[in-house]
């Protein structure tokens, strides 16, 4: 009942937090990837002999040659034991034919290919990540309203859902506001397709537990029968699932801190979002889905009184 009693408390470091996030990505932005803003990919595969102990170089290698002369923003993605694709910006001739002979420097290659994404691709590609997001929270509170069709006092089934996708947005803007503040200090930290695919799966992760609490208050209220008021089901809900939520994400949280920490540079950002949202969604669980559904359940209360 420590939530549920000093629920706006709670609510009110949700709302500080949120606000502090979008100020931060509103005011200073982003680091847009050149999935998002355009650029070069050269697509290339090394010639090493079979018996050479070289074999596979990483990917690490051939960013940190690249950095070394001045290609900042690069991203190298492995395609085969020896093949690679190289995401740079936007090149010119002359910045093209060094990033060329840079590679050379670890080894001899052959460059597969080419091409250059423009800036109407990136916005393409921003349009239908936020076409994703919305469809994927008018889904989740259809589906829920419907799950909890049965559950209609003192909280309307669709409640639950319109909560839900709350806590979701909640989750998505301050893993946002984590990685700009996260990009800050680190040069390599930018938003690109991975980071799309990272929040797209921490929707599902959180409002999987979201839901388990969920699922709680119900089967408790249907073995209550209005006997107990509606915030002592949810604080008795609360505390039979927060372990479990808690113990998930926490055995969760250390693989993602490891991989961004000793993984390859490709998987990193993913790591990372997903670390930030896995945090983010277990708080929102326990301490804003429970609290807001209690509020719009006095608030009910209220207006029929």
């Amino acid at each position: 009942m420590f939530v549920i009693t000093h629920k706006k408390i709670f609510l009110l470091i949700s709302l500080v937090l949120s606000i502090a996030s979008l100020l931060f990505v509103f005011l200073r932005g982003l680091p847009m990837g050149i999935d998002f803003v355009g650029g070069s990919l050269t697509e290339v595969t090394y010639q090493i002999p079979a018996d050479s102990e070289n074999l596979g170089f990483r990917s690490f290698d051939i960013e940190t040659a690249l950095q070394g002369v001045g290609f900042t923003s690069v991203l190298v993605q492995p395609t085969e034991e020896t093949g690679f694709f190289i995401r740079t910006l936007a090149l010119s001739e002359s910045e093209r034919v060094l990033l060329l002979e840079t590679l050379e420097t670890l080894g001899s290659f052959e460059e597969d290919s080419f091409t250059s994404i423009g800036p109407s691709l990136g916005r393409e590609l921003q349009n239908k990540a936020l076409i994703a997001l919305i469809v994927v929270a008018l889904a989740i509170i259809m589906f829920i309203a419907y799950v909890f069709r049965s559950v209609s006092k003192p909280v309307s089934s669709w409640k639950y859902g319109f909560v839900a996708v709350v806590t979701l947005l909640h989750d998505v803007i301050l893993t946002a506001g984590a990685f700009g503040l996260l990009s800050m200090f680190m040069v390599d930290v930018e938003v690109n397709a991975l980071f799309v695919v990272a929040l797209l799966t921490v929707l599902g992760l959180s409002v999987n537990d979201t839901i388990v609490v969920f699922d709680r208050i119900r089967e408790n209220l249907k073995e209550n029968n209005g006997k107990k008021p509606f915030k002592e089901v949810v604080g008795k809900s609360l505390s039979e699932t927060y372990t479990r939520s808690i113990n998930t994400s926490l055995s969760t949280l250390i693989v993602l801190i490891v991989l961004a920490i000793v993984g390859p540079a490709s998987t990193k950002v993913f790591a990372l979002t997903l670390a930030f949202g896995m945090f983010f969604g277990t708080y929102s669980s326990i301490f804003l889905a429970s609290p807001l559904l209690v509020l719009l359940s006095e608030k009910a209360v209220s207006q029929k009184d």
